[in-house]
């Protein structure tokens, strides 16, 4: 690899293959013709390894040299936001992965087996099938007509090309683009980008309290931890863990903060349509960062985040904290409800014309 600075470690490189919906293998036949197919592939055993057809010409490429590859696009950077005339500066922000080596017939029945079962694993989590056994009367005919090839990881090599090249303050003004564009998946490329770059300064937008750490957009690798800060919320009580991640994950804006550690210490997070309306839900801060700024930190990151920036109503409700969010210009909307009750507060954003009246009952409580 040309700019060392590129190259991921063997873990994240794999991490990426075992997550890639489809792959490329690339290889000749035995006259010299090229092959390149696209294929659902999984890691088993390891190798990377794919089914198809007996006939073909995957087939035909079989013992002989093949590249599988993945990727990823993390973000497409305009020409603009590096030069203002010059369009050769538009580029793309990418991870990609490589896998060298001799293409194999997978024979086993067993490993076959393992792989075909992997492969729907991969691609149909949900279940609903019985598991794949190579001596099972449902399939065994099938395990054994069905061609398995496979591609050793002995050699495999990944590529982050996301902006190692390029000088702090550039990568700065880049990531505040990033951000004020708002395009789905630049929250999450700057996050990458940062940690591909632990060098460059924050972003004014994503300024801390010392030894606090914004994320712009957290993801299933966090769930656990952010189930861990929900335990003993109020409002999140008796709400199954499968439940409340379900939630997390399909949240519009879902931001955190770690600590010098990299433990997941706060979180908030929002649904919304980006343009009428947005809720806000699941504000914690671990008890040891209460009071420093951190809740703040993270609110203000929510409230920009492009998913919320733009609603004209922002809604919340809390049993217990009216106060901090009214500093953020949230105002009680149920001046009716019992003191003991959560209260449901609204910020208006933009107001072209008095807002109707409505009112949602029954809401989860935030902090």
């Amino acid at each position: 690899m040309r700019n060392a600075s590129y190259r991921m470690d063997r873990p994240e490189a794999l991490a990426l293959l075992e997550r890639s919906s489809v792959m490329h293998v690339a290889s000749t036949t035995g006259d010299g013709k090229p092959v390149l197919r696209a294929v659902h592939g999984v890691v088993v055993d390891g190798a990377v390894a794919f089914h198809g057809a007996r006939a073909g010409e995957k087939m035909a490429a079989l013992g002989r040299a093949a590249v599988i590859s993945a990727q990823e696009a993390v973000a497409y950077l305009p020409s603009y936001f590096v030069d203002p005339q010059r369009a050769c500066a538009a580029t793309t922000f990418y991870r990609s992965v490589q896998v060298h080596g001799r293409l194999e017939l997978v024979d086993d029945p067993q490993a076959k087996a393992r792989v075909l079962h992997a492969l729907l694993a991969k691609h149909q989590p949900a279940g609903g099938h019985l598991a794949i056994k190579e001596d099972h009367p449902l399939y065994r005919n099938a395990v054994e007509g069905i061609l398995i090839a496979r591609v050793s990881l002995d050699q495999i090599a990944g590529k982050a090309k996301l902006g190692q090249n390029r000088q702090p303050e550039e990568l700065v003004k880049i990531l505040e683009l990033l951000w004020r564009r708002g395009h789905h998946g630049d929250p999450r490329a700057i996050d990458l980008v940062r940690q591909a770059n632990p060098a460059v300064p924050t972003p004014p937008f994503l300024e801390a309290p010392e030894g606090i750490r914004l994320l712009c957009a957290l993801s299933t690798d966090q769930s656990a931890a952010a189930l861990s800060l929900l335990e003993g919320t109020y409002w999140n009580a008796g709400i199954p863990d499968a439940v409340a991640a379900r939630a997390l994950l399909s949240s519009a804006a879902w931001v955190g903060a770690q600590d010098s550690s990299g433990t997941l210490v706060a979180m908030a997070r929002a649904i919304s349509d980006t343009a009428m309306s947005a809720w806000i839900y699941d504000v914690v801060v671990r008890s040891d960062w209460r009071g420093k700024g951190v809740g703040k930190a993270i609110m203000r990151l929510l409230l920009d985040h492009p998913a919320v920036r733009n609603a004209r109503k922002v809604r919340l409700s809390t049993r217990d904290a009216p106060g901090f969010y009214e500093r953020f210009g949230f105002r009680d909307i149920r001046s009716d409800a019992p003191p003991s009750t959560s209260k449901e507060m609204m910020m208006m954003l933009a107001t072209p014309e008095p807002p109707l009246e409505w009112r949602v009952t029954d809401l989860l409580g935030n902090r």
